[in-house]
């Protein structure tokens, strides 16, 4: 695979603006373990291999283990996440699929018993971000493989 184009050389206001989306979900006060587990189950179903590639070793670096990050393609089936977690994870399925079914009342209720009204609405931010991300990493074909995270996440 070979990129396309170098959005950020293209527009670089483009960059800035999701930049600006990111850093609003970082000062969320979402668990960032959560939030890098959003990213990569959307990035799975976006198939982002930029992304994914991007995310795992950010959640690696922030000491999530091998084996939620292996098994998060299979949650529902899998013991190692909490009941907020999978409320989130069934979200970001939602949001992310949202042209299928929407964001179902009875998904929207268990959502809400581990998360508040704020919560919420920064949890779609945080979905809404990575599926950004996802579509333009996938439109320009940027390539996985590079990526290390910062030392200090």
């Amino acid at each position: 695979m070979e990129i396309r184009l170098d959005y950020t050389k293209v527009q670089p206001e483009s960059l800035q603006t999701l930049l600006k989306l990111e850093g609003y979900v970082k000062k969320s006060g979402l668990d960032s373990k959560l939030v890098e587990l959003i990213k990569i189950r959307a990035s799975q179903i976006n198939g982002c291999a930029y992304c994914l590639d991007m995310h795992t070793k950010d959640a690696r670096a922030m000491g999530e283990t091998e084996q939620r990050i292996y098994l998060l393609n299979a949650w529902r089936e899998a013991p190692f996440y909490t009941p907020s977690e999978r409320a989130a994870l069934a979200l970001t399925e939602a949001v992310t699929r949202i042209s299928n079914a929407g964001v179902p009342d009875d998904l929207y209720d268990q959502v809400r018993r581990h998360f508040d009204e704020e919560q919420y609405v920064d949890l779609i931010m945080a979905i809404n971000a990575i599926n950004s991300w996802n579509r333009m990493a996938i439109s320009t074909g940027m390539v996985p493989g590079d990526y290390q995270p910062p030392a200090s996440k």
